[in-house]
């Protein structure tokens, strides 16, 4: 997979969204790689590892270029998503969950991977994206039956808003199970249960465990 990565670095630095696409594809559709492969050792590295220019400018700029591109490679895996969804985790769920940023989380391309993790797990999962208002998110839940709402936090510093989030869906439906992940749940480890939710996610085998299936090592 390394080698992929590499390959996948060379073509995205030249910020070329269809040589960019077309790679992924081509390797999808030869069964190179999986969803889960491409997301944790391509997709995600790729986000995480940019090199700084020194010019803070120019390095916003660059990383909402590579943002987009890996948005729009996301986007067109959904087929891809479909195909591996019943063939290899020996698990599958009908409940229904939506996922979500809290109010002022602005960094969703986490959440729409993870999206597409419940989905192949034969979740019916919603994508509701970006800073979500806790009173849409009670309309929400208002208009429609959930069973689980996933809460994606990048951002230690929206920890109040996402705690806020929680706690006004208990007081909205106590029967619907609040799950939580991203890069600041990672990083606070334990201090993340203050937030009250029921499950937390840090590997990808966490949203197989909750829906009762087989897992393996590969992490989220």
């Amino acid at each position: 997979m390394n080698k992929f990565y590499s390959e996948f670095q060379e073509i995205i630095a030249t910020e070329d969204r269809h040589a960019s696409l077309e790679y992924v594809m081509d390797k999808l559709k030869n069964k190179e790689i999986g969803i889960i492969e491409l997301y944790e050792e391509i997709l995600t590295p790729t986000l995480n590892r940019m090199e700084i220019s020194g010019d803070e400018r120019v390095d916003i700029w660059k990383e909402h270029v590579r943002s987009s591109i890996i948005r729009t490679i996301v986007e067109s895996c959904y087929p891809y998503v479909i195909m591996e969804r019943d063939a290899k985790y020996g698990v599958k769920s009908v409940k229904n969950v939506a996922v979500l940023c809290p109010a002022e989380e602005y960094h969703e391309i986490g959440a729409r991977m993870v999206t597409d993790y419940f989905t192949l797990l034969g979740y019916q999962t919603t994508f509701v994206g970006n800073n979500t208002p806790k009173e849409v998110l009670v309309t929400g839940i208002r208009s429609q039956h959930l069973d689980y709402v996933a809460i994606s936090i990048s951002n230690p510093y929206h920890m109040v808003n996402a705690r806020n989030t929680i706690e006004m869906i208990r007081k909205e439906n106590r029967n619907v199970k609040i799950i939580v992940g991203g890069n600041a749940v990672k990083k606070l480890g334990d201090k993340a249960k203050d937030l009250g939710a029921d499950y937390y996610l840090t590997t990808f085998n966490d949203i197989i465990a909750i829906a009762g299936g087989k897992t393996d090592e590969t992490t989220v």
